[in-house]
């Protein structure tokens, strides 16, 4: 596949990014053929008409037909799907909604709920770890709302079982600006540079973990800037180096697309995919959008490790092993990631919010940072509690 062959380069740079190859690769087109089970294409996003399709779903061997079809699109194919109707009771959207409207308001009070990712600080209202707050204020409404068979099926196309589920609410209120273009988590929520680091497989098995879905809770036109999408752009092997550099987003914003939703209509998409929030230039609506962010169960270490404890025991070593010249940086830098959690997340993104670019401070991070300024045992340890209260409040 256009996009696939990575041959023998092992990792991808500023130069692996061809613009023209790009642009080739978007330009396909998506026929009603390649997607039996869709009722029509718009802007080269497949439609599935889920008042139609529900049935399916209660029968094994048609769910897993529509499944595979869905997998196919996510990976090889446009790589996003638009499910009308998913939520055949709109009610159960409107009673999400309320929920959510009092949360912004609360956390509006108390100066909560503040960053966000691909856009500017206060430009829309976000709810952070929307699907617990909903289920600890509304357990029945969770289970209505959760409870969608549609829904159940486009993660698991893509994951398969015992996925992880995770949401976050974004309203965008009318005059709320676009996001720049981006791919999303996990390599999409680092600079192109630290992307890097990690060989060109991985970049694309970063995109089988997670699964990026949106569900509507407003009827949104154009006008009120539903997401814009790029069809096929998953599919460009150094794509989480390329969304960072301007002739790519300038070609983004020419040749985007976006599918007006109406209230209860769902939108899956491929993570590296390149995409972006759209201007709400409406008068009077305000985009209210459930963003479901769904992780593989594959997600997770072998075994349950206290790193925390670990660190606290090893920081002191480190300290007499660089005074010492025993240990190298780069040995120390090696040790290091042995012990501390080099990853931020998951997170409290409340209380550990990404202000400063689109990730908090590892463990890792701050345990580098606490060897090469010689801190002393007790500074580290007070850091890294500060970090866990962040984390875990």
């Amino acid at each position: 596949m256009v996009g696939r062959d990575f041959g023998y380069r092992g990792y991808f740079d500023r130069e692996s990014c061809d613009l023209n190859e790009f642009k080739v690769l978007t330009s396909q087109n998506l026929t009603l053929d390649a997607v039996p089970h869709a009722c029509d294409i718009v802007n080269n996003v497949p439609i599935y008409d889920m008042v139609a399709l529900r049935p399916s779903l209660e029968d094994p061997s048609r769910r897993r037909a529509l499944m595979a079809e869905w997998g196919h699109v996510l990976r090889d194919s446009a790589g996003v799907i638009a499910l009308k109707r998913a939520y055949a009771d709109t009610a159960v959207i409107d009673r999400a909604s309320d929920i959510f409207r009092d949360i912004i308001d609360a956390e509006k009070a108390s100066a909560a709920g503040k960053g966000d990712h691909f856009a500017a600080a206060g430009a829309n209202d976000r709810v952070w770890n929307s699907l617990q707050k909903q289920c600890l204020r509304d357990p029945e409404g969770f289970a209505l709302y959760f409870g969608n068979t549609a829904l159940a099926a486009a993660a698991e196309a893509w994951l398969g079982p015992n996925y992880q589920m995770t949401a976050q609410v974004n309203q965008v209120r009318p005059g709320g600006k676009a996001q720049t273009a981006h791919r999303d988590y996990h390599l999409g929520f680092m600079s192109a540079e630290e992307s890097a680091r990690y060989p060109a497989h991985a970049h694309e098995v970063t995109a089988t973990l997670t699964l990026q879905g949106a569900v509507a809770h407003v009827d949104m036109p154009v006008e009120a800037g539903p997401t814009k999408l790029l069809p096929f752009s998953q599919a460009y092997g150094p794509g989480y180096l390329s969304f960072h550099d301007a002739a790519f987003r300038d070609h983004f914003e020419a040749a985007h697309v976006q599918v007006p939703l109406e209230k209860g209509d769902a939108l899956f998409f491929n993570p590296a995919m390149f995409h972006a929030g759209g201007e709400n230039r409406s008068a009077d609506i305000e985009r209210m959008v459930n963003l479901l962010q769904i992780s593989s169960a594959f997600g997770r270490s072998l075994e349950a490790v206290d790193r925390r404890a670990m660190s606290e025991a090893l920081f002191p070593c480190l300290l007499r092993l660089k005074q010492s010249g025993r240990l190298s940086v780069a040995e120390l830098d090696a040790a290091v990631a042995a012990c501390a959690e080099g990853y931020p997340f998951p997170t409290n993104l409340d209380t550990d919010p990404p202000i400063d670019g689109n990730a908090p401070d590892s463990q890792a991070d701050l345990m580098r940072r606490a060897v090469a300024e010689g801190w002393t045992c007790d500074t580290f340890t007070r850091t890294l509690a500060a970090q866990r209260t962040r984390q875990a409040a």
